[in-house]
């Protein structure tokens, strides 16, 4: 029921919910149901029995749903990459407001591939006339002699005799006995049909054979054998496979049956009765029907409208794909956690096996040990390096005292009296004590006489030379 306005004024404001059914609405009544043919991809299949996949090419993909009720009766199981053709409506996911294929059939493209020739020939055909309903012929009230092109060791020549012993035990019945799959089939089947026309015995033509994959019936779709029906000079009724399967044979055909079993009913007299009972009450339906909706037609709607939203079939399916998803979020989150904790589990017993006493106290082993060995070679170093630089500086040391200078024969002479250094005979007076430092020793002297350049008298030595 829709939504009244939130405000004041014309405003129809909507939810998300109400939007994305409404959307909903629209796009499955809007859009008649579709075929795509494109290659499969992301392949799902829950506990559920649900199919959830992707149909993409070069240029887009969309996401497809196909529930257990449909693809129960496939008769295989789609893989990722295969090229399928895929037959359904579109609808809408309301939960996620994404739009999505509810696929009803699904078969490969090869079968695809035969269905497009199908197609092709059955263009061809039509516009050439050959299912032009003009051109249809009347099936005899009351058949003398019917003909029936099929296999005489399969099922359907047996229903065929059954039901027309039945209905109509007068009439004859001449069997053209031919494949009806396979390569001969093609061949085998123009040469029936030509046999036919040829010998003219029959007032009806009976095609038929009994149910199979669309390549079983293949030798149906053939443009030889449609011409060659088509040609016939008697009424062709064709039951070729089961309700669902049509063939070229059955276009071309002055009438269609559903079954081998179907086609016999439909050339005996009690076909006629029912044929004008079923339209007798046919137009008594239409003329109800019509009657109903000028009388209530809005009514109708209304309900059909109110039908539509709240359909248990819908609701469920929206619900069950909801359950799917949740599913999926859930295992795919419980993977995430379960991973998580054990990367952080083997993280804590890394860090643990590290922190160990018994490795903390082999480190502290190895570096006291290392540690030793350093110190002990850093103080060998040490003190040959304080060696070293004694050594030399003994040397240099050594190299400017005056000591060495005395030791090659000089001395050093300083005055008594004020220990003053001498660097010239004229600072000493004749009678004034000096003293002279040598290598070893020193000597106490007096000063005779001084002269400009050197002294010309011995000093009288005083006392001993001292060490």
């Amino acid at each position: 029921m829709p939504l009244r306005p939130s405000s004041s004024g014309d405003r129809d404001v909507y939810t998300v919910g109400r939007l994305n059914r409404e959307v909903r609405q629209l796009l499955e009544h809007g859009m008649p149901v579709i075929w795509i043919e494109a290659e499969l991809s992301n392949f799902s299949r829950p506990a559920s029995g649900h199919w959830y996949f992707s149909l993409k090419d070069r240029d887009a993909q969309v996401r497809c749903a196909m529930f257990k009720a449909r693809n129960a009766v496939l008769r295989f199981t789609p893989t990722d990459g295969q090229l399928v053709l895929a037959r359904g409506r579109v609808g809408v996911y309301e939960a996620r407001g994404e739009y999505q294929l509810i696929v009803e059939h699904l078969e490969d493209a090869g079968i695809g591939a035969l269905r497009r020739d199908f197609d092709r020939l059955r263009a061809k055909l039509e516009a050439e006339g050959l299912f032009a309903a003009a051109s249809k012929r009347s099936l005899p009230a009351v058949p003398r002699r019917i003909g029936v092109i099929t296999s005489p060791t399969g099922a359907a020549i047996r229903d065929i005799l059954n039901v027309l012993g039945r209905r109509f035990p007068a009439a004859d019945v001449v069997i053209y006995p031919t494949a009806v799959q396979g390569k001969a089939a093609v061949p085998e089947l123009r040469a029936a049909i030509a046999s036919a026309s040829t010998r003219a015995e029959c007032d009806v033509l009976i095609v038929a054979r009994g149910g199979g994959s669309l390549e079983d019936l293949w030798a149906f779709n053939d443009e030889g054998v449609a011409r060659a029906l088509r040609a016939t000079p008697m009424p062709v009724v064709t039951g070729i496979g089961h309700e669902i399967d049509f063939t070229i044979a059955d276009f071309v055909a002055d009438l269609r049956a559903p079954t081998p079993s179907g086609a016999a009913e439909l050339v005996v007299p009690d076909a006629g009765v029912w044929r004008a009972a079923l339209d007798k009450f046919a137009a008594r339906f239409v003329r109800a029907v019509t009657l109903v909706r000028r009388r209530d037609g809005a009514a109708v709607d209304n309900l059909a409208k109110r039908l539509q939203q709240a359909d248990p079939a819908l609701r469920m399916q929206q619900a069950a794909q909801r359950l799917d998803e949740l599913e999926q979020r859930l295992v795919g989150g419980w993977r995430f956690l379960a991973a998580q904790a054990r990367a952080g589990l083997q993280d804590l017993a890394e860090r643990l096996a590290h922190c160990t006493p018994e490795l903390q106290l082999e480190r502290l082993v190895q570096r006291h040990a290392l540690l030793g060995v350093r110190l002990e070679r850093a103080a060998t170093q040490r003190l040959q390096d304080d060696a070293n630089r004694l050594a030399l500086a003994r040397r240099g040391l050594h190299a400017v005292s005056p000591l060495a200078t005395l030791d090659r024969g000089f001395a050093i002479v300083t005055r008594e009296a004020d220990r003053k250094l001498l660097r010239d005979a004229n600072e000493v007076q004749p009678n004034d004590v000096v003293r002279a430092r040598l290598g070893r020793g020193e000597l106490r002297a007096r000063v005779l006489a001084v002269s400009g350049t050197a002294v010309a008298a011995a000093a009288a030595i005083e006392g001993e030379p001292k060490e």
